[in-house]
């Protein structure tokens, strides 16, 4: 088999092939057994047709076309090998040349990896927001706690800001109820928004027994975007009472004594949650970083396939919480055109990190082990709110392994980036990255190393301590 390759593009190839017909041997004879099995030849059992006479009754440029189509994408496979082409996508192939028993030959266009100068990255810098905890997102929390445990009381007076309601609703297009938009008996609290515009404002200053209209618009059902009449009625009015937040409080809703101690736990609590953020805000920064360094290449085909599933994923989850677009990006404030352009700048820019995540996975030389896998799987899995086992067996039969395989790496490579990189907070102080915890804490790796060194010497002196590089690529 001979082979030559064009660039057509930084990110496209054309594949010509020549295959002497020796080669195609194998796959013509797996051709007329599978024609023999298929035809009826009177005077010859089913299966043991000769090839003349199915060249004879079927035609030998039947057999030729079903020789060619097997024999194809292992030619290719092993084209692109030989060129070191990692493709992006399904080739276009289409025979340019075929004498009967001399040669086939073959070309085959298709997206391809963009060859990449990979810059210097170690050491690269980046800032981030302060890490701050205040008072007052103490006491939000401390007050979210307290609601948990709050009890309500009925009350002769109209409905306020934070009160919870009974109330009957009906909404009506054109004089006429719509279909499920009637509801009764229903409890709400008053300024928790998220079912209906207009609907707090329509609440406030009703006692029980009255009831007002007002115009909005339905998040979900056939009539969502339109306008539509809605007639609210309060049957009842509770206020939210809340415990004191005293020690007594402090023993009944944690196990600390003491709500100065309670307190503190909620500020370690949130000092670690937003560790995680800055962590997560510093794995982006460090990329952008990156990024700015290096022009790559895109295939246009691979954005525009990721531009639409990305809309899609947007169209779907607004869909779900019952949003327009229109209300979307009013909420936004944006306009369409800007959401597109950003939506794009964002697909572009994750495009490009993949390449360049994928170049640095070569360089470090970093690998996948079993463990990796299944630990990647297992989260995975919990993401979609599917069973691990299950999520497992659909990877394997639909052969998604290797993309989770390449996932794996790139959070490896991203970890060796972040790791290396120089990040400070809008102080001007050094962001600890390396030895981040999964629950947003800082780890002591010294000591932890030293202790399971002597344990392994202990056990066996030859034995390596393992490395902490996988759970560094979860925590970035």
């Amino acid at each position: 088999m001979k082979s030559a390759v064009e660039s057509l593009s930084p990110t496209r190839a054309k594949l010509t092939v020549e295959v002497p017909f020796d080669e195609l041997k194998p796959s013509l004879d797996k051709a007329y057994k599978t024609i023999a099995q298929q035809i009826n030849v009177p005077g010859f059992r089913r299966g043991k047709v000769p090839p003349a006479v199915i060249d004879r009754q079927v035609g030998r440029g039947a057999v030729l076309d079903q020789a060619i189509n097997e024999a194809l994408p292992k030619v290719y496979v092993e084209a692109l090998r030989e060129n070191s082409l990692e493709p992006l996508a399904q080739p276009e192939i289409e025979v340019t040349r075929l004498e009967d028993k001399e040669l086939l030959e073959f070309t085959a266009e298709v997206d391809v990896k963009p060859e990449i100068e990979l810059p210097e990255y170690d050491g690269l810098e980046a800032s981030v927001e302060d890490l701050a905890v205040t008072d007052e997102d103490v006491d939000a929390q401390l007050d979210n706690l307290r609601e948990r445990f709050g009890t309500l009381a009925d009350v002769e007076r109209p409905a306020a800001d934070g009160d919870f309601v009974s109330i009957d609703l009906v909404a009506t297009k054109d004089g006429e109820v719509v279909p499920g938009a009637e509801v009764a008996g229903m409890s709400y609290q008053v300024g928790r928004g998220g079912m209906l515009d207009g609907l707090d404002e329509a609440l406030t200053g009703l006692s029980a027994g009255e009831s007002t209209e007002f115009t909005s618009q339905l998040v979900g059902g056939d009539l969502v975007g339109e306008d539509v009449a809605v007639k609210v009625t309060v049957n009842g009015v509770q206020e939210q009472e809340l415990p004191e937040l005293d020690d007594d409080f402090a023993q009944t809703a944690s196990e600390f004594d003491t709500v100065e101690e309670l307190r503190e736990d909620v500020r370690a609590r949130l000092t670690r949650g937003k560790r995680l953020e800055q962590a997560t805000e510093a794995r982006d920064a460090v990329l952008e970083a990156l990024l700015e360094k290096v022009s790559v290449p895109l295939p246009e085909t691979m954005v525009t396939d990721e531009l639409n599933a990305r809309r899609e994923g947007v169209e779907q989850q607004l869909a779900m919480a019952g949003i327009t677009m229109d209300k979307y990006l009013e909420d936004e404030g944006q306009t369409i055109e800007e959401f597109e352009a950003d939506l794009e700048r964002r697909v572009r820019d994750a495009v490009a990190a993949q390449f360049l995540l994928d170049e640095i996975a070569k360089r470090e030389e970093l690998g996948v082990e079993q463990n990796d896998l299944s630990q990647h799987i297992v989260r995975r899995a919990q993401q979609s709110g599917q069973d691990p086992q299950e999520f497992a067996n659909h990877m394997f039969e639909h052969n998604h392994i290797p993309e989770l395989v390449q996932e794996i790496l790139r959070g490896k490579a991203l970890a060796t980036l972040v790791e290396s990189a120089v990040v400070t907070d809008a102080s001007g102080n050094r962001v600890e990255l390396k030895n981040l915890r999964p629950d947003g804490s800082i780890g002591e790796p010294e000591a932890e190393e030293a202790a399971s060194s002597d344990e392994a010497d202990a056990e066996a002196p030859e034995a390596e301590v393992a490395s902490d590089e996988q759970a560094d690529a979860d925590k970035s």
